[in-house]
């Protein structure tokens, strides 16, 4: 389990590493905003069932579902769907 989120961590690390990931206020929005939703889906998922591998699982998915759905969201905005901004928002939920 470990192993498969340092993988996942690596890879949506390196798409980043690019785009310079520190300077974009975007990306550190995104991320922060990863944190909240992982958390949230963490601690109600954990509240539920009482299984910390089962709450971390969805506190990642749920910080990933946070980042399509704004994603989304910005596409019928006249905005287009960045993956570096659902990758910070999904790492963010990982560091979580």
């Amino acid at each position: 389990m470990k192993k498969i989120l340092l993988i996942i961590s690596f890879m949506l690390t390196t798409t980043m590493v690019s785009q310079s990931f520190v300077q974009q206020e975007d990306k550190q929005l995104h991320f922060a905003a990863g944190n909240i939703a992982g958390l949230t889906g963490y601690v109600i998922s954990y509240q539920k069932h009482q299984d910390k591998n089962r709450a971390i699982i969805t506190g990642i998915c749920t910080a990933f579902a946070a980042g399509v759905v704004k994603e989304m969201y910005d596409s019928t905005q006249d905005g287009y769907v960045e993956v570096g901004d659902v990758a910070a928002t999904t790492l963010g939920g990982i560091t979580i």
